[in-house]
């Protein structure tokens, strides 16, 4: 017993150096993590000043809420606007219009054919005779470009001219 108290007591000084050295670096570490939290605790401070939130949990909560409330609004406008998309569809917004003599050699272009079509070519034409004794009007309906009443060649070209346009 008497060896080891004197490889102990040999080795004390060696031990006792070794202790302190593992203690000021640990003590070194701790500063340097002290002075990285006071950073850190500086920077969340001055994020956090002024905006009247207490802590960051509740204001990413909150912000989780409108994100999400926001995604919701968005889905509802893309439905709407794929509805809306829809209805411009069938908006019969596609002109043609063509001006012309209708008989031939007396008189001048009062004449005219226009249609009047949607995206799948259904709509109306209408068609102005004129002369210096009377005018007169005609409507002929349009389904997918096609009338049950037939259709003169101004007609079919101001139907054309239409579609053109779509």
């Amino acid at each position: 017993m008497s060896e080891l108290n004197e490889i102990i007591t040999e080795q004390l000084a060696w031990f006792i150096g070794g202790i302190v050295i593992i203690v000021l670096f640990l003590l070194v570490t701790t500063m340097i993590q002290l002075s990285k939290l006071s950073k850190m605790r500086r920077r969340y401070d001055a994020m956090m000043s002024g905006n009247g939130v207490d802590n960051l949990e509740s204001l990413l909560i909150d912000l989780k809420v409108q994100l999400d409330s926001m995604e919701d609004e968005q889905i509802s406008q893309q439905k709407t606007l794929k509805g809306l998309s829809t209805q411009l569809r069938a908006v019969k917004g596609n002109v043609g219009i063509k001006r012309y003599n209708a008989f031939g050699e007396r008189g001048n272009d009062l004449s005219f054919s226009m249609a009047i079509i949607d995206d799948n070519a259904d709509g109306v034409v209408l068609t102005s005779i004129y002369n210096r004794e009377n005018s007169y009007i005609y409507s002929k309906p349009l389904q997918a470009g096609e009338s049950s009443i037939s259709l003169s060649e101004e007609e079919k070209e101001v139907i054309t001219l239409a579609r053109q346009k779509s």
